[in-house]
């Protein structure tokens, strides 16, 4: 669905996404008298939080700002960025890693309940879960005919074997891939609130199953 805004002589459009939009990346026109302070102060007046979707999602972290700048950032201020993201990452309570496989391959393969027109998890009648979205950038099974190409291809995952040290660099990865590559596309599903700990253990299992899609041919 298309948004159009409207200042002076300056008609502005985009697309919504089911992920935030900011003004930094929603306009770069050659508007002189238009200022970012006034682009700011009108999205803010055009957007209302509606069910899920929360106006505040206009609002640009400081590592996204930096990351979504033309300007590629210094390999210091990426470690800085990381280090910081690294932080938030939080590991299962109890040691375990791992769910039901099936469990994760239907949050692995569904991209709704992030979107404003969902309803939320705590609405009646609403979903059970969020989806992780995961399609749409990666190869999950050795019988998809399509599957996004954004991200890399997770075939046999569990090849790379299941010591701590790569246990606990998947989980990162799924809780806060910022952790690992300051400006990475991958969403932030811990921190940001997209999968909780019990949905991130069935994606885990999704990934290391030897009966998932992801390993068996």
């Amino acid at each position: 669905m298309k948004k159009l805004l409207n200042t002076g002589g300056l008609t502005v459009a985009f697309c919504l996404a089911s992920t935030p939009l900011w003004a930094d990346d929603i306009v770069k026109v050659n508007a002189p008298n238009v200022s970012y302070a006034e682009l700011q102060a009108m999205l803010g007046s055009s957007f209302k939080t509606k069910g899920i979707a929360k106006k505040d999602w206009l609002k640009q972290t400081d590592f996204n700002k930096i990351c979504s700048s033309d300007k590629q950032p210094s390999k210091a201020e990426q470690k800085r960025i990381e280090a910081e993201q690294m932080k938030t990452i939080k590991y299962p309570a109890d040691g375990k890693y791992f769910g039901d496989w099936k469990i994760g391959e239907k949050i692995a393969q569904d991209g709704r309940a992030m979107t404003w027109k969902d309803k939320s998890l705590s609405q009646p009648r609403g979903r059970k879960h969020n989806g992780g979205s995961c399609y749409n950038c990666h190869q999950l099974g050795h019988n998809e005919l399509s599957f996004g190409t954004i991200g890399p291809s997770l075939l046999n995952y569990a090849q790379r074997g299941d010591s701590e040290t790569i246990l606990k660099y998947t989980w990162g990865k799924i809780y806060n891939a910022k952790a690992y590559n300051a400006c990475s596309h991958m969403p932030r599903n811990g921190t940001a609130g997209i999968l909780t700990e019990e949905l991130m253990k069935h994606v885990m299992a999704f990934l290391y199953d030897p009966e998932s899609p992801v390993n068996k041919k």
